[in-house]
């Protein structure tokens, strides 16, 4: 009883030491530990997942996401990515989307509120959409979230507004205007819903800095994905990134490749757009295990050793403008996810993803995912356990080490390793079984759970199949 109380001291010293820390039960046992302020090791074995509220449920609000949070945990998230939860404006609210798109006010007036338009109209930065329910229920997703170890970044829609924003009447200098005068919309774009922004003014870059900090200081969050960060200009981000984070540590997702952006204290994760591309056209059979090694390459040149890229297969934009993974990759996700765990970065889940989402979710308008688990979501649990557990699979600033090694054609085989600890990739990017070379010793086959004896120096590997084996 005496060690007990002791304990129980113990832990009230710790938490007391920092305002912002908090207990968090593990839903897997009694352990406690403390929730604090998002830290570069965290990253390091992550898992982001993007929270499309809309489709999520049918219900499409915060609270039945909420309910599923602890399930997030399984999969291996630590960061959860909220799309936008702003009001969207009713001005030029768009029904459907492309260059020759349309407005809801273009339809008839009784099939208008079915089209709810797009998160990125935002009419106001500091409230709730009410389509996805009140402050109080947002407060409770993010404390739930951080009650399941989980950090919760907010999108941040920087390079523009809807028409319905209180600064297109009162502040109309904050905009890109023509000639004539006119706020106009980003240019070369089909964007005609939103109005574009400009960083000129410095008195609009003032005023959304302060609304950003309004959601870490006054709401808890703890970091942004930032929209079209590229469009925006670097000294902005310079700027703003510094002053949010005087308030607190955060995770900063720019929704761009630009290596500038993860220059000294700015970004700390960028798309791997080019590797996204990549693996689309090895799947469909365009490009070759050369080419991704060549990707890879590049990446070590362009990139600096402690920036981190999210790698994906799917997301918003792909699902619903680009085709689903099985429509992209014709079914040979299975490769393709296993790779995106293995390969230095950060794997990310789209909402309906684990549940193996086979249909373009509508943009503009209502509509929800499946919620059936089924093998593609245990493949994600076991990959998000490993990505967590083995440090061999670290992807952030101080991540692990990347080796390719020989292999056959159309086979990519590489190893990653960390104090002492490695994961080898074996992917089969063929229609051909192949038997690959592997140096004899005892390895855990990972995703099979069992133990493999290798005298002969082969394994096989059939079409389009993959192997993990850990030391």
């Amino acid at each position: 009883m005496k060690k007990l109380i002791a304990a129980i001291c113990m832990i009230s010293i710790l938490c007391s030491c920092n305002e912002n820390s908090k207990h968090v039960k593990d839903t897997k046992g009694d352990v406690t530990f403390e929730f604090t302020p998002v830290t570069g090791a965290d990253m390091e074995n992550s898992v982001i997942y993007e929270a499309n509220i809309r489709q999520y449920s049918p219900e499409g609000t915060f609270d039945e996401f909420t309910k599923d949070i602890p399930q997030l945990r399984e999969l291996g998230v630590k960061v959860i990515w909220l799309m936008p939860v702003f009001p969207i404006s009713e001005t030029k609210r768009k029904a459907t989307g492309g260059v020759e798109s349309k407005f809801a006010s273009d339809f008839p007036e009784e099939e208008q509120s079915k089209y709810l338009g797009s998160y990125y109209a935002v009419t106001d930065f500091t409230q709730i959409n009410p389509e996805f329910g009140t402050k109080e229920d947002f407060r409770e997703l993010i404390n739930t979230a951080h009650d399941n170890g989980i950090y919760v970044i907010l999108d941040w829609v920087p390079n523009h507004t809807g028409w319905d924003h209180e600064w297109i009447k009162n502040h109309p200098e904050y905009y890109t205007q023509n000639e004539d005068g006119e706020i106009i919309h980003p240019e070369g774009t089909d964007w005609t819903d939103v109005a574009d922004l400009n960083y000129d003014n410095l008195d609009m870059r003032k005023e959304m800095i302060e609304d950003m900090a309004y959601w870490v200081t006054e709401e808890g969050i703890d970091g942004f994905r930032c929209d079209v960060a590229a469009s925006v200009p670097v000294d902005f981000w310079e700027t703003a990134i510094a002053e949010l984070r005087s308030k607190k540590e955060l995770f900063m997702l720019a929704e761009a490749s630009e290596a500038e952006l993860l220059k000294g204290n700015m970004f700390d994760m960028a798309y791997a757009w080019e590797g996204h591309s990549l693996l689309n056209e090895m799947a469909k059979g365009e490009k070759s295990v050369n080419d991704f090694d060549a990707y890879m390459e590049k990446m070590k040149r362009e990139y600096e050793a402690d920036d981190i890229l999210m790698n994906f297969i799917t997301n918003h934009d792909e699902n619903s403008w680009n085709g689903t993974i099985n429509e992209r990759m014709e079914n040979k996700k299975e490769v393709f996810t296993a790779l995106i765990y293995t390969m230095p970065g950060m794997p990310l889940i789209y909402s309906g993803q684990e549940y193996d989402l086979d249909y373009r979710l509508k943009f503009f308008e209502k509509d929800s995912i499946p919620k059936e688990r089924g093998e593609y979501f245990t493949l994600l649990t076991k990959l998000g356990e490993l990505k967590n557990s083995n440090v061999a699979l670290n992807g952030g600033k101080n991540g692990a080490s990347y080796k390719r090694l020989d292999a056959v054609e159309d086979v990519l085989f590489f190893e990653r390793e960390k104090k002492g600890n490695k994961v080898w990739f074996i992917g089969n990017f063929s229609d051909q079984p192949h038997n690959i070379m592997v140096p004899a010793g005892n390895y855990k086959n990972y995703i099979e759970n069992n133990t493999i004896e290798v005298n002969v120096d082969t394994l096989k590997v059939a079409p389009w199949d993959f192997k993990i084996l850990t030391n």
